[in-house]
């Protein structure tokens, strides 16, 4: 007999987020540094390499069709579930089409099924993270994030680092076809997965269902406090991760292999960890709380590098750096995704949760060219310490955010 723990460990719901979270992250570098290596081995022009960037705008903007995953759907196997296993037989699709083409030859005809393959994951994206809002108890979101943050980040080694090796052995053609058929059988457990609870959007259209989520969203009570607190709870760690390989390499001088192997491989299993540290600690603590301590805990942690670049190039410091960080980071993690699932009201839970990860990836996206002058006026180590500052106002706005916090944590579990 299992214990209570270990039945709330290996439920069924939990399981197909793992599954879920996997096929999430496959296609990312199917399309990134994967699809780049091949471009490079064809001798494809480093201009049209560089424009294979571009292939990321359906990631950015994926809220935009959002609301047709809250509209539309599949009665047989559910909104949610339809949706996903739609997008991965896109996926499968369009990656077997890859698979046949040569980019020495075609390298425009494989950006467009390249930028197919974006729109497929960005949407099955969608539709997971709306799967896992509404199929979790409230109990169970941190260590939902957890399951998804782990299964994705393995998923990433699969299609990125051991989709070269298998490349270098057997070549381009089957590595894509091996992608495709992993896609196809992640397609079994989506479909022997949980349904989630059917609620349906309080509209006749399209137009009125995408109208009513942002409505129901902006009815929030001090709705622009709680997305100004999205933005910035984990801007100080954004900051402190956004010019990290170049302060390892060139601010330090540590080589590309130690910057391999101590902050590619530390970091995946501090972040692992982290999130599992972070979903456990969920089930005991309420989201405020979690967020609150796991926000600190931030904080401080982007402290380890001012130390280091005090210190100057120490392998083990750095290792030990890389590990809290990524750690607490982690931590956070969790904590924010499992609140941004709380806010979302179930029948536009694909509107709003890709609205509200859109706007908690939007210090992000803007951060790298401050970064980069901030280092060159202050250096490193002040870098590293506004870092750590400039991830209390976004702790001082939960402190006064504290009831609606709470409010909307209770709200989604009664």
């Amino acid at each position: 007999m299992l214990s209570p723990t270990a039945k709330m460990l290996v439920n069924k719901r939990l399981l197909a987020i793992l599954v879920l979270g996997f096929s999430s992250g496959l296609p990312i570098a199917l399309t990134g540094a994967t699809l780049q290596a091949w471009f490079t081995q064809a001798d494809v022009a480093l201009r049209t390499i560089g424009t294979l960037s571009l292939l990321g705008v359906p990631y950015t903007l994926k809220f935009l069709w959002a609301p047709l995953m809250d509209h539309y759907g599949f009665s047989r196997l559910g909104k949610r579930k339809s949706w996903i296993m739609l997008m991965q037989a896109g996926l499968v699709t369009a990656l077997l089409l890859l698979s046949q083409m040569d980019p020495a030859m075609q390298a425009g005809s494989m950006g467009v099924v390249a930028l197919a393959i974006t729109f497929f994951s960005a949407s099955q994206d969608i539709s997971i993270n709306a799967y896992t809002t509404d199929v979790l108890i409230p109990e169970e979101r941190g260590l939902g994030a957890a399951y998804s943050v782990f299964a994705y980040r393995v998923a990433l080694l699969v299609s990125g680092g051991l989709a070269l090796i298998y490349a270098d052995y057997f070549g381009w053609k089957r590595t894509y076809e091996l992608m495709a058929l992993l896609v196809l059988l992640s397609m079994l457990p989506t479909y022997m997965a949980p349904r989630t609870p059917e609620i349906a959007a309080s509209a006749n259209n399209l137009y009125q269902t995408t109208k009513q989520a942002i409505l129901d969203m902006l009815q929030r009570e001090k709705i622009v406090l709680l997305l100004l607190f999205i933005i910035l709870y984990k801007l100080g760690d954004a900051l402190a991760l956004s010019l990290i390989t170049n302060f390892l390499l060139h601010g330090l001088g540590f080589s590309l292999t130690e910057v391999g192997l101590a902050y590619k491989v530390v970091s995946f299993v501090a972040v692992v960890l982290g999130g599992f540290a972070g979903g456990l600690l969920l089930t005991r603590w309420n989201v405020y709380l979690a967020l609150l301590i796991f926000g600190i805990a931030q904080a401080f942690s982007n402290l380890m590098f001012a130390l280091l670049a005090l210190v100057g190039k120490h392998f083990y410091l750095m290792v030990a750096s890389v590990f809290v960080e990524n750690f607490c980071s982690g931590l956070s993690t969790a904590a924010l995704l499992a609140f941004m699932m709380s806010l979302c009201d179930h029948r536009y839970t694909a509107s709003q949760f890709a609205l509200f990860s859109a706007v908690a990836s939007l210090g992000r996206v803007f951060l790298g060219p401050i970064a980069a002058l901030m280092v060159e006026h202050l250096g490193w180590i002040q870098f590293y310490i506004w870092s750590f500052v400039i991830c209390f106002p976004g702790i001082f706005l939960l402190t006064s955010l504290k009831g609606e916090v709470m409010y909307h944590a209770h709200a989604t579990a009664d």
